[in-house]
């Protein structure tokens, strides 16, 4: 039997119903589900030292156990000394499992470890039912090496959702367990 992780089987067996019950959807078809989650993290310093862009692969890629991929400049910019081409930043987009597995993690293990955290605001929506999440340690998620790392750094958490409206979006981020303040 394949493994299926807890948060799918979850969406599968309570939310969707819980959505489909809370907005009255006719069809299996319009109930939002999450589609990716895309981590990323813009390294400006990276012009300067090559080697920031490799810690911040690493560590990408050990927090999402997916490889990250660098981010390459589309135009020079003379006055930061930057050239079209060059990396400045990294990126890893999540589907299926392993976006399942993150999500599931991010909210029961580097959600609560934030210092002094009340739930995230919910004012990150975009008008088409994603959600944009800022962090500022990295530090938050147990697979990091504290030790190992060498610059305390942030990353853009963005949930890519099928949901037609902010309020649908909310509605499914909610009951996957993403803990809003409460307005």
């Amino acid at each position: 039997m394949a493994y299926i992780p807890r948060l799918k089987t979850e969406y599968k067996e309570r939310v969707a119903v819980a959505l489909k019950e809370e907005f009255g959807y006719n069809n299996v078809m319009e109930i939002p589900k999450l589609q990716k989650i895309v981590l990323s993290r813009g390294v400006g310093a990276a012009v300067a030292d090559k080697k920031l862009i490799d810690y911040a692969l690493d560590e990408f890629t050990t927090i999402t156990g997916q490889k990250a991929v660098a981010t390459l400049s589309k135009k020079d910019v003379a006055s930061f000394k930057l050239r079209k081409g060059m990396p400045i930043g990294v990126k890893v987009t999540l589907r299926g499992e392993r976006m399942y597995e993150f999500l599931d993690r991010l909210v029961t293990v580097a959600l609560p470890r934030v210092r002094d955290f009340q739930g995230i605001k919910a004012t990150g929506f975009d008008g088409r039912g994603n959600y944009n999440l800022g962090i500022t340690e990295q530090i938050i998620f147990p697979e990091i090496n504290i030790d190992k790392v060498n610059k305390i750094s942030g990353m853009d958490i963005t949930f890519v959702t099928s949901a037609q409206t902010d309020k649908e979006a909310k509605s499914l981020l909610g009951e996957l367990g993403l803990p809003f303040k409460k307005d």
